[in-house]
């Protein structure tokens, strides 16, 4: 049965619980343990599908088609364990399955309540696949003292009551503020913010310190004292050049050994982290530099692009080379030239996005990438961009279009070369959807198989001619439209299995065009960098020494 760790977080959001929960996932792989990790989220949305990427950054999407908050991508990046429904969770999702068993009648009438209703469906919810691994690390989304998420911590509470003495131990994360004027570190806020924790019944067992300062051992010892924690247990948590580091350096700090004694495993197994001294080794001392352009919409804010930006981290590691990500915003030059703004870039990717806001800058950066043989990456959104542009261009469908921007403006003004989804195979059935229905979960999500055409670009990337990648879209390149572009040269390349959806086009005659309808970037990790974004960035290297 799993040992639990719940990982709190307490002052200000935004500390890195989620990097945290990451890192010592793999800091316990790198034990010999098995793991799992969870995120409950407080918010009253089911899910983040609907959720603006301002709003709450990119939607992290699993093999088995859930809509996640971003920290399940770093729990991917971090162990390689393929993230499922059953590992994210929130207030909506809760008190939408609470309310649909009352509806039913399953409470026999009852009068429900947070207790224990609501608390037992969180509950129930942690117990899922207990059995499976050696450890169940569960991030808590929120501080302590938030209204929506006294629930959560309430069922924390009860759940490492109900189990074993020893089975669940708790780690917190706080701030640990330096305030300039006396030059000090300040331990209150953390104080409070345990307080607060044990003033419903959770007493922590780790306590981690965010700090752009190395903490001193007398306030350690202070916090310790304060904080009723042992000193050892006591880890800084400080700011790294990239979150790649996290692992070493909390194991250096001694975050790993802290929770392995917490639960009373001695003697422990010796790490071995050969794994992630090479991903160190590969980030600081990179050969070489690219400049990559991100022509997007939603530049202002990184996160909307996480697993991009990531992505690409990875494919120059497996290079050995630094890759300078820029965000160009698409709106820049929808009316203009995008030669000034694109012409000192290696390589172009235009990532998904929904809305017909900026797209005119996207087709622009997919033509200029084309005739200027710069290599071009389009996911999702981008590919359909690229589409849009060789049909108006070199197939002269000079109204080209998608479907998508029709439906927001409420009337045709284009030829739907991307039209909308309304049916596809999923498994052994086929699924069906309609312009009106619900946004949140209808959309073509996770993991489908492609195949690809026998010495492609895309084979010989993958050096596979049948892969398995994750989608999230309700618009589709329309296959009549491929023999007039085919005959073109924009190559449909990649295909579903019964032939009918257009997976992945490439453009003949060019060093490296590719656009792909599904998120290679879900699946890339430090140690394992995805095959596209690996040969994307070895395409930018040459694409360099051209200049």
């Amino acid at each position: 049965m799993a040992r639990y760790v719940f990982i709190t977080g307490g002052v200000v959001s935004s500390l890195g619980k989620g990097l945290a929960s990451a890192a010592l996932g793999a800091l316990l792989q790198a034990r010999g343990y098995t793991v799992r990790l969870r995120k409950l989220d407080p918010y009253l949305n089911v899910d983040p599908g609907t959720m603006s990427p301002f709003e709450h950054g990119e939607v992290f999407v699993t093999d088995d088609g859930a809509e996640t908050d971003l920290d399940l991508g770093h729990y991917e990046r971090f162990t390689g364990v393929a993230a499922r429904k059953t590992d994210s969770v929130s207030s909506g999702r809760i008190y939408s399955t609470v309310l649909e068993k009352e509806r039913r009648g399953d409470y026999l009438g009852k009068t429900i309540q947070v207790i224990p209703h609501v608390t037992n469906e969180i509950k129930d919810f942690l117990a899922v696949g207990e059995d499976e691994v050696d450890f169940m690390l569960c991030e808590i989304g929120g501080t302590v003292g938030d209204i929506e998420g006294l629930p959560f911590f309430e069922a924390i509470r009860q759940f490492a009551q109900d189990k074993p003495r020893g089975q669940c131990i708790f780690a917190h994360l706080t701030l640990l503020p330096y305030v300039t004027a006396s030059g000090e570190l300040k331990t209150k806020p953390t104080q409070h913010s345990v307080k607060e924790l044990r003033s419903i019944g959770i007493a922590p067992d780790v306590l981690l310190l965010r700090s752009e300062h190395p903490i001193p051992e007398k306030e350690r010892e202070k916090i310790a004292l304060f904080c009723n924690v042992r000193k050892e247990a006591v880890i800084a948590a400080p700011d790294l050049k990239t979150i790649y580091e996290a692992p070493l350096a909390y194991h250096r700090e001694g975050f790993d050994q802290a929770v392995l004694d917490a639960f009373g495993i001695s003697p422990a197994p010796k790490p071995n982290l050969d794994r992630w001294t090479d991903v160190m080794d590969r980030l600081e001392n990179a050969e070489g530099e690219v400049r990559v352009a991100i022509v997007g919409k939603y530049t202002q804010l990184e996160d909307a692009y996480k697993s991009i930006a990531e992505a690409l981290t990875h494919g120059g590691m497996a290079n050995r080379t630094r890759v300078k990500a820029e965000w160009i915003d698409a709106e820049l030059f929808e009316n203009d030239d995008p030669t000034p703004f694109l012409s000192n870039f290696n390589a172009i990717l235009v990532p998904g996005g929904f809305g017909e806001r900026g797209t005119e800058g996207k087709i622009k950066a997919a033509q200029f990438a084309r005739e200027k043989n710069i290599p071009y990456l389009g996911i999702c959104l981008g590919m359909q961009m690229a589409v849009i542009e060789a049909a108006r261009n070199l197939a002269k469908v000079t109204d080209a279009g998608s479907e998508e921007f029709d439906h927001e403006h409420g009337k045709k003004r284009f030829t739907p070369v991307v039209y909308h989804l309304k049916e596809w195979v999923q498994g052994n059935h086929v699924v069906a959807r309609k312009v009106g229905d619900d946004k949140g979960g209808t959309m073509r999500l996770g993991a489908y198989t492609a195949a690809l055409k026998e010495g492609s670009l895309v084979s010989k990337v993958y050096g596979a001619t049948e892969i398995e990648e994750r989608h999230r879209h309700r618009y589709e390149v329309d296959i009549a439209y491929r023999d007039q572009l085919e005959a073109c040269g924009l190559t449909f390349s990649g295909m579903s299995p019964d032939g009918r959806l257009p997976e992945i086009v490439e453009l003949k005659d060019h060093p490296w065009f590719i656009g792909v309808q599904f998120h290679p970037e879900l699946k890339s990790k430090p140690f394992a960098p995805h095959p596209l974004f690996s040969g994307f960035v070895r395409a930018a290297m040459d694409a360099s020494r051209l200049v």
